[in-house]
C-alpha cells in the first residue's frame, strides 16, 4: 500500500516591529555576536532595510534582513532556528530577500559568510550568488575570515 505524502510549503511575511523579541532571541541563540534589538529594527524602516520572517506553530523559526541601498542589497544575517534546519526554511528566507530585490530593481545582492560556513555558502551558490573577495578577520567570537558572496540581478 502507497502512502500519499504531501510535501509542506514554505511561506515567509515580512517582519514588522511585533517580531523583534523573537527575532532578537533567534539571534541570541545562533551567533556569537548577535545584532541587538535596536538594530533588528532598522531593518523594519522603509528606505533602510527589510526582512522577513518564517512562522510556525505561532513563533518565528527563522528571519533573514537586509540593508537597502539605493540600486544593492545587503543581507545582514539569515537565522534557522536549530530544531528547524535543513527542511527549506533558510532557502526560502534567501529567496524571499532576492525577491524584494528584484521587486525593487536592485542591481546586485551582497552578504558575508564565514570561511568555514560551508552549508550556507552551498545554498548561496545555489542561489546564484558567487564569491567575490574575502575579508580577513571578519567574524568575531571566533575571529574567521569572511566570504563576501554577491549575486546579480
Amino acid at each position: 500500500m502507497e502512502q500519499n505524502v504531501k510535501k509542506k510549503r514554505i511561506y515567509t511575511k515580512p517582519m514588522t516591529a511585533e517580531h523583534i523579541p523573537e527575532v532578537a532571541a533567534l539571534e541570541k541563540l545562533c551567533f556569537s555576536a548577535p545584532w541587538s534589538a535596536q538594530s533588528l529594527e532598522l531593518l523594519t524602516r522603509e528606505g533602510i532595510g527589510t526582512g522577513v520572517v518564517y512562522i510556525e506553530d505561532g513563533k518565528v523559526v527563522a528571519y533573514g534582513g537586509m540593508l537597502c541601498v539605493v540600486d544593492q542589497g545587503q543581507i545582514t544575517n539569515i537565522a534557522v532556528h536549530p530544531d528547524y534546519r535543513r527542511r527549506g526554511i533558510g532557502r526560502a528566507i534567501v529567496g524571499a530577500l532576492l525577491k524584494i530585490a528584484v521587486d525593487e530593481r536592485f542591481e546586485e545582492v551582497t552578504l558575508e559568510v564565514r570561511k568555514s560556513n560551508e552549508a550556507a555558502q552551498a545554498l548561496y551558490r545555489g542561489m546564484g550568488f558567487r564569491a567575490i573577495a574575502t575579508r580577513p578577520g571578519f567574524y568575531s567570537k571566533p575571529t574567521e575570515d569572511g566570504v563576501i558572496m554577491t549575486a546579480y540581478l
